[in-house]
């Protein structure tokens, strides 16, 4: 089959980009099953698994499109002029879209709100990630994300650890100490190491030493490329029960909850949960393979003519609230 990838981006990320680390490896899968993979991206992109064609914004887009496409999987917004074409779908990796009957999300919950139950769940190449050293000295919790966005509550994740005990650290991957994006926010406590927008073996490394990660997030999580990296690194996560978290994070592998002293406790108690157990499961149900088999599913129904969304899916359930709930103080123990 002969699958083209759009995605407006350069693959794959140097540091931090969760989609674009999805479609390189997707397309990586592909190649690997003996698809003919074309990417559709920033033309600085570099591949020796597929061909690579610099996507122009400002043109039109069929007229880019290579002969011969079997499938368009779009990761991005669909162009005016390829919305009629019967033969592509297109992955929502975010909190908007919809109203497109072969839009796929990338968890049940994402899905669910949009009024869908179309989703694949996203993959790692695991290969890609190097050994697993699951006797290494744990010396700290870690946060994993962009810790200037809100949502994603840096603040708890900080509280979460200081509260767990007085020897306890928190490394912050995805952050500074001192931050004026989305407010002001100054961390003062030693005990939070800063390591900025890490990516390749610093991070793997960073993660390798670390007994969980801290994800205390205000939204709805449509997936969470930090949890399923931290578990394949034999990380517990310990994380608030939005979005995709409950199906990612099960009992044997973390704890979730919308209460900072429930979530510090839940540190002390860090031990309890395998290293292994979360390695193994990381490994075996969110691997690149396992994806790129799913949408190889999705891209023989459309081009059997089947509707992947019968009702066109459209945002339901919108918080009122622009932050889910948090609770800090000790009155959440009760």
């Amino acid at each position: 089959m002969n699958i083209v990838l759009v995605c407006n981006a350069v693959l794959p990320p140097a540091l931090y980009g969760g989609t674009e680390r999805v479609v390189w490896y997707l397309g990586k899968a592909l190649a690997a099953m003996g698809h003919k993979v074309t990417f559709m991206c920033d033309g600085r992109t570099k591949s020796d698994f597929a061909a690579v064609i610099p996507c122009d914004g400002a043109k039109p887009f069929l007229p880019q499109l290579p002969k011969g496409t079997d499938i368009i999987h779009f990761h991005g917004d669909v162009p005016q002029d390829a919305a009629d074409l019967p033969n592509y779908i297109k992955t929502n990796h975010g909190q908007y879209g919809g109203d497109n009957e072969r839009e796929v999300y990338v968890s049940k919950n994402h899905a669910l709100r949009f009024g869908s139950n179309s989703y694949v769940y996203n993959g790692m190449d695991w290969d890609d990630y190097g050994p697993v050293a699951l006797d290494n000295q744990r010396r700290y919790f870690h946060f994993l994300g962009k810790a200037a966005w809100r949502v994603k509550n840096l603040k708890g994740a900080v509280s979460t650890v200081l509260a767990a005990g007085k020897r306890e650290e928190l490394a912050v991957l995805g952050g500074s100490r001192l931050n004026f994006k989305m407010g002001f926010r100054f961390t003062l406590s030693p005990r939070v190491k800063f390591y900025g927008m890490v990516g390749g073996r610093e991070k793997l490394i960073l993660l390798q030493q670390s007994k969980g990660l801290v994800f205390p997030v205000l939204w709805h999580e449509p997936f969470g490329i930090a949890v399923i990296e931290s578990l394949y690194f034999g990380c517990p996560v310990l994380a608030t029960p939005y979005g995709s978290l409950p199906e990612l994070v099960t009992p044997d592998v973390g704890f979730l909850s919308d209460s900072r002293p429930q979530l510090s406790k839940a540190c002390r108690e860090i031990d309890a949960f395998s290293g292994r157990r979360c390695h193994e499961y990381a490994r075996d149900l969110f691997s690149s393979k396992r994806m790129a088999l799913e949408y190889l599913k999705k891209y023989e129904e459309v081009l059997n003519g089947r509707s992947l969304n019968p009702n066109p899916p459209q945002v339901k359930n919108v918080p009122h609230q622009k932050f889910l709930p948090w609770y800090d103080g000790a009155a959440a123990l009760q």
